[in-house]
């Protein structure tokens, strides 16, 4: 038998273990043998990939992609293509667009759009506000991933549902067996410190970061799950940036409660010394913490399992709005966010170089837990025989320096990783049986991504 590619004589990693002089098979995009080298069929295209690591293709579970609206931002094209260059081959995008995602004609535009244009494999969330709660189960029928709520302010100003609204969702959600996931941040409490500061003339980049404090997020995360705990419905909590979130996290799983969670490559490499350091250019919402809240997060989240799953929050934005020219002025004129889907894959390489998790735990994080969490496993997330033949090709050795922004693919490419080295780099990457990505190039075709289908 002949199939129609063969990648041989690398390391296969699976959360389950790692198998050496090892290879993967496709035919007709789906993977039809995982095993020793040896073993595997002769191919129409064969790969040799000695010396690298192939994982199941990373899931980023969290990207602002900025289509529809804001394409002067980023857009299906540019977002998947900075995607399939950083080893990414799915991406879910954020629903705080140009309309925002929350109704089905809204949702379907986004998804029109990623069908012409997208390099890798997609979806997205929709916005959970006041306005849309009857529209919950159609929204659903159009294909939605999951749903997602934003608790305070942040970039889009898509205004939160009220406590009681929260808890009618919750339950029309439950019922149609989705997951709702929360941007969870306490607005009260931002929104008094904000004002407080700038009335005191406090602008420079770290008072931003200190006007949304840990105890915003805590106090979000506790009050989400408590009301999840209530109508038993699944919730997610993105971007959580602190150890005491996660140590909220904790003690809802302890109590039953359906709770995941991710965090970011970010948010595990930098302190908030990186305001001081960068300035605007590391602005993000939730902020990046300060050292104790960090090495916590790396206790409780990563090594005590709180942390389910890796993401990005992908926040592409142009360098005039970043104040990239001025990045230590006025923090209040600068916007949130930065770009991360090439880094992502860098940066957890580099942990697992320190010995600060093992590749498998790596794998079961970027890869097999996000697809899990939200309904696309094994056809995503695996290398299971008779799923997509997504995989991604990483030389876990390779040392580099992220000199410039371009060397990104991103339309915008602000971020605070320029600068920063790491061991460890995506070297190939393989979507449904095409090679997207290798040898430094993006050749994957503008619109072979696809929707991803879920029930």
């Amino acid at each position: 038998m002949t199939v129609d590619l063969v990648v041989r004589n690398c390391t296969v990693v699976t959360p389950a273990g790692r198998t050496p002089d090892a290879g993967v098979a496709v035919e007709d995009g789906t993977i039809v043998a995982v095993g020793r080298s040896d073993r595997l069929p002769d191919a129409d295209r064969v790969v040799d990939a000695e010396g690298k690591v192939l994982v199941p293709g990373i899931v980023d579970g969290h990207i602002h992609n900025r289509e529809p609206g804001l394409e002067y931002k980023e857009d299906w094209e540019s977002a998947t293509r900075a995607a399939a260059a950083g080893g990414v081959t799915t991406v879910v995008g954020m629903p705080n667009t140009d309309p925002v995602i929350d109704r089905p004609e809204h949702l379907e535009l986004k998804f029109e759009r990623g069908e012409e244009s997208a390099h890798v494999d997609f979806q997205s969330y929709a916005v959970v506000t006041s306005e849309n709660l009857d529209l919950i189960p159609e929204i659903d029928e159009a294909g939605a991933l999951g749903f997602k709520i934003f608790l305070g302010s942040t970039v889009g100003d898509v205004p939160p549902p009220n406590d009681g609204e929260i808890i009618e969702a919750m339950e029309k959600i439950r019922e149609i067996g989705k997951r709702l996931g929360f941007h969870e941040e306490n607005g009260e409490i931002i929104d008094h410190y904000t004002e407080k500061f700038q009335a005191e003339g406090r602008n420079d980049p770290i008072d931003h970061s200190h006007s949304r404090p840990v105890i915003a997020e805590q106090e979000a995360v506790e009050r989400m799950i408590t009301f999840a705990e209530e109508t038993g419905a699944k919730v997610h909590m993105f971007h959580v940036s602190s150890g005491s979130a996660a140590e909220a996290v904790a003690r809802g799983k302890e109590r039953g409660v359906d709770v995941t969670a991710e965090t970011t490559p970010h948010y595990l490499w930098f302190t908030e010394e990186v305001m001081r350091e960068k300035g605007n250019p590391a602005r993000i919402q939730p902020p990046i913490r300060d050292a104790d809240e960090r090495e916590k997060l790396w206790a409780v989240g990563i090594e005590d399992g709180a942390i389910d799953s890796i993401a990005t929050d992908h926040a592409p934005h142009t360098p005039e709005e970043k104040k990239v020219d001025d990045p230590f002025g006025n923090t209040w004129e600068a916007i949130s966010g930065f770009v991360g889907l090439e880094t992502e894959v860098p940066v957890m390489l580099t942990f697992v170089d320190e010995g600060r998790l093992t590749m498998e735990e790596w794998v079961r994080r970027h890869s097999t837990r996000p697809a899990q969490i939200w309904g696309m496993y094994p056809q995503k997330g695996s290398l299971q025989v008779g799923t997509d033949a997504d995989f991604t090709i990483v030389d876990p050795e390779r040392e580099w320096t992220l000199e410039d922004a371009d060397e990104l693919h991103s339309k915008n490419c602000v971020t605070p990783f320029i600068g920063e080295s790491f061991t460890g780099k995506a070297v190939a990457t393989v979507v449904r049986g095409e090679v997207v990505y290798e040898d430094g190039d993006v050749v994957g075709e503008s619109g072979y991504g696809t929707r991803v289908d879920v029930e």
